[in-house]
């Protein structure tokens, strides 16, 4: 008899278990929230106003309020959307693919065009710099070498950075070929620099440059755009000069003035918005792709900031820019620099 009672009782506490595990899940189509989680890069106070934007064109194609999760790590947001702690995030490509490897439900949905305004030049670019006065440092016979920054402090955005870790560790493992350098070589000091550090955000690692804690910095052109200006050369050239705002925001209101050099320029295929199918029903999904890809965002100056505004925006509009549609497989060349 006692054992019939423990049996019963087992079953009874799984079944109990069971049912709040079922109320605390989130079935696709039964919510009245959407959240959308944002990397470091995106989470600052001046970019409000484009996150509100973005906000709100989701909640009026969906009818659904909109919250926004900001964080301090590239983890926490990449955990968050592939935990089902949020329907729709904002994230490099690494991070998407990261993500999909962690829960398949996470589905890429939309990018943001080139100028063009196809995905022929949907790229930004990805770049080392160095401080301006230290430049000849970095050159060999008067043209920047990538031979010169072993043994120098480095700084990384975050592991799962795509244009601050995957694109520029691929760029230096492959420069150096003879030293079969892996990528783990590349995260800690003594294998080949001297002292790694990682930013947690683009604006971070260009920080840790300018401050003097890093010899040589990887970040990308549009998560700086916002806080730097262009004082010498032509945009994204290796050689080129810039130079921080003397009005720039947090974090770089501490270097405002200072002046960094491009010693290497990669391009890389934009970030994509991707949705979290087991969260997000299909009627919505395909409603934030219809709003995405409309006229309507299109020009919408809060969401594609014209070149010479002085608004902090996510995306420039200089010619044509847009989202596009984007599948699964467009990712796959990043897929092939993280094998």
């Amino acid at each position: 008899m006692k054992k019939i009672v423990s049996v019963l009782f087992f079953i009874g506490l799984v079944i109990v278990l069971s049912a709040c595990n079922s109320g605390n899940a989130q079935e696709p189509g039964d919510y009245d929230v959407i959240d959308i989680v944002w990397y470091p890069n995106e989470s600052g106070n001046d970019l409000k106003a484009a996150r509100d934007a973005i906000g709100e064109a989701i909640a009026d194609a969906t009818g659904k309020e909109v919250k926004h999760h900001l964080t301090t790590d590239y983890a926490i947001a990449i955990e968050t959307i592939a935990n089902n702690n949020a329907g729709v995030a904002f994230m490099g490509a690494q991070g998407y693919i990261e993500s999909k490897e962690r829960n398949d439900a996470i589905e890429a949905i939309v990018v943001t065009s080139g100028a063009s305004g196809t995905l022929d030049d949907a790229k930004y670019h990805s770049w080392l710099a160095v401080n301006v006065d230290e430049q000849d440092d970095y050159k060999v016979n008067g043209e920047f070498s990538l031979d010169t920054i072993e043994g120098k402090k480095f700084s990384f955005v975050s592991n799962s950075s795509t244009s601050g870790f995957v694109v520029p560790s691929n760029t230096i493992m492959g420069h150096f070929d003879d030293k079969d350098l892996t990528a783990e070589d590349l995260m800690e000091g003594g294998p080949f620099f001297s002292q790694v550090l990682f930013g947690g955000s683009h604006q971070g690692s260009a920080v840790n440059l300018l401050n003097g804690s890093a010899d040589v910095a990887a970040f990308c052109d549009s998560c700086v755009d916002n806080y730097v200006e262009l004082a010498e050369g032509e945009e994204n050239e290796i050689g080129s000069v810039y130079r921080v705002k003397d009005d720039a925001e947090e974090p770089f209101n501490t270097v405002t003035g200072k002046e960094f050099a491009l010693m290497s320029v990669t391009p890389v295929l934009n970030a994509p918005f991707a949705v979290n199918k087991e969260v997000l029903n299909e009627e919505d999904i395909n409603k934030l792709i219809e709003a995405f890809t409309s006229d309507e965002i299109a020009n919408n100056e809060q969401i594609f900031v014209p070149k010479d505004s002085d608004m902090s925006g996510l995306f420039s509009k200089t010619e044509n820019e847009r989202f596009l549609e984007v599948e699964d497989a467009w990712f796959n060349p990043i897929r092939e620099l993280s094998k």
